[in-house]
């Protein structure tokens, strides 16, 4: 049946579709509020080095075994509207920083859980999420007060925020070697901008094959292809290899239009054939008369160039993805081009060996030893694919906090202690503020406490003890105090070398405030239901699509 709402006359002023549940007001905050604190509960126990994974089972029976906040909330299939916000917060942070995701998720279910007390005390929404948005003004600048600044040679500090961002994964007896060959691979990537360093991620290379166990994972001074070299005549390994990247098919084109060829004698057939075979040998003279002596190419390579390629030593690989061509462009210092004809010595890249091996019961090319390589790879390995998959999601998690510190050279220690200095800050700071946004803010305070109260409470700590000592620490002036969730104390976790990007920690108050506030401001929620007809047209009858 369809809502309909009218005036105190009786005239119907909005008619909803048949099915339409409307909720407004309180009804409304309540549902949205306790949907996002839900989805945050789901991901609180996955937080820190002893948080536990999550096993998501999809409606094929894949499995995912992980506990990566943004993979947990993009595999579950979730439905209502306010808790898709909240997995829009952890992809959001995921695009941007690429760690944080569990964090954002829990602060931002905190600070509706707590907006839900001041609501009931009628404060209205828009005064608690006004109050939110100052609290992280001021946290974001209060952040800079413990803040540490890193030079960009200290590859140390590198590999200690690589790390902690890889001890909460399933790699973490492997973190300290695996956080070494990460910020090897974005140092070589890095360039020099505007004054400042960046690094684009996309041009490290991961690339996952089950077997070995995770401490065979390596990194490839190159790019390592999952392609086989065509022709079996040819050589399987070339050393001080001058490489061709072509993008276009080493094969005779076929026409756009429709020809046909008339042939009265069969000498006719042998010339056609030898006019076709002339013009594929020449291709591979061109070749090979600029000095290459490996050809990775983007599309096809007929039988009959395999064949010449093979009579003149050249290794050929084919169907490589265009992105991977871009990637052995960066890698090799070739220029990849579009036609044969246009092919020069200068377009040629170089590296110290190109070789297929043979990788578990597949052959793989390695284009290896590249000189300044500004493309790399990451090989991962590990005993199963669940392992597998989760070591590259630690990887590119790694990568990612590397680069975030690359661009923005500030770091604080983890482990809970910048929260737990924020909400010491906001606490005295909220004092100075008149009315009900004071209480925004205490609220703000304490909804950031419930990172070190996870942390604490999936380490097996008491989570009110350990919350009591780590405010009465922070009072007293211990602004690195926090939760050492390994050692299940609370200690100074500058000294356990547990260090975070700024950037991170920003990331994740801007877009935990942002989301909460959005939920905040819902007071009225209209959902069609899908089962409800289409509307009609003015004297269609049902059935007439």
């Amino acid at each position: 049946m369809s809502s309909i709402q009218t005036t105190s006359e009786g005239i119907p002023v909005i008619v909803l579709k048949e099915g339409s549940k409307q909720s407004r007001g309180k009804d409304a905050q309540k549902n949205n509020i306790n949907a996002a604190k839900l989805v945050a509960e789901i991901i609180a126990s996955s937080l820190g080095p002893r948080g536990m994974d999550k096993m998501l089972v999809d409606s094929i029976g894949d499995i995912t075994i992980t506990n990566d906040g943004a993979t947990i909330l993009k595999e579950i299939d979730v439905q209502h509207p306010a808790a898709k916000m909240m997995v829009e917060v952890a992809k959001a942070t995921d695009s941007e920083v690429g760690d944080g995701t569990t964090s954002a998720v829990v602060i931002a279910g905190a600070l509706l859980e707590k907006a839900e007390g001041l609501i009931d005390n009628d404060i209205h929404p828009v005064i608690i999420a006004d109050g939110y948005k100052k609290a992280a003004k001021k946290a974001i600048s209060f952040l800079g007060e413990i803040a540490k600044k890193v030079d960009i040679s200290d590859k140390q500090t590198f590999e200690k925020v690589a790390r902690t961002s890889m001890l909460t994964k399933l790699v973490a007896v492997e973190a300290a070697d695996l956080a070494k060959i990460v910020v090897d691979a974005v140092i070589s990537i890095m360039e020099e901008k505007d004054g400042g360093y960046k690094a684009n991620i996309t041009n490290v290379k991961v690339e996952k094959k089950t077997g070995g166990s995770i401490s065979d994972s390596q990194l490839i001074n190159g790019i390592v292809l999952d392609k086989e070299v065509v022709n079996n005549n040819m050589p399987k390994k070339v050393q001080n290899a001058k490489i061709a990247l072509i993008s276009a098919p080493l094969e005779i084109e076929k026409t756009e239009f429709e020809a046909k060829i008339n042939i009265s004698t069969p000498n006719q057939i042998k010339s056609f054939m030898e006019e076709e075979n002339q013009i594929l040998r020449e291709m591979v003279e061109k070749i090979r008369k600029i000095g290459a002596s490996v050809v990775l190419c983007q599309k096809g390579i007929d039988d009959i160039v395999q064949h010449y390629l093979a009579k003149a030593g050249i290794l050929a690989v084919r169907r490589i993805k265009e992105s991977d061509m871009s990637k052995l462009a960066k890698a090799t210092g070739a220029r990849i081009v579009g036609n044969v004809d246009d092919l020069t010595e200068k377009d040629l890249g170089q590296a110290q060996n190109v070789e297929e091996k043979q990788i578990e019961e597949d052959n793989w090319t390695y284009i290896e030893g590249c000189k300044n390589p500004k493309a790399v790879t990451f090989l991962v390995r590990g005993g199963s694919q669940r392992v597998v998959d989760e070591v590259e999601r630690a990887i590119h998690d790694a990568l990612m906090v590397v680069k975030d510190v690359i661009e923005r050279p500030y770091f604080v220690p983890g482990g809970g202690s910048p929260e737990a200095y924020l909400a010491t800050k906001l606490r005295v700071w909220a004092q100075s503020l008149s009315g009900r946004e004071q209480l925004a803010v205490e609220k703000f305070a304490e909804a950031l406490e419930s990172i070190p109260i996870s942390l604490a409470r999936n380490s097996g700590m008491n989570p009110i003890d350990a919350i009591t000592q780590l405010r009465a620490k922070q009072s007293a002036g211990e602004k690195y105090a926090g939760v050492d969730a390994v050692n299940g104390v609370i200690g100074d976790i500058e000294k356990i070398d547990v260090l975070e990007p700024i950037k991170v920690k920003e990331q994740v108050i801007k877009s935990a405030t942002e989301t909460a506030n959005m939920i905040l401001r819902i007071d009225n929620v209209v959902a069609v239901s899908r089962a409800s007809s289409p509307p009609q047209m003015p004297g269609q009858s049902p059935g007439m699509y």
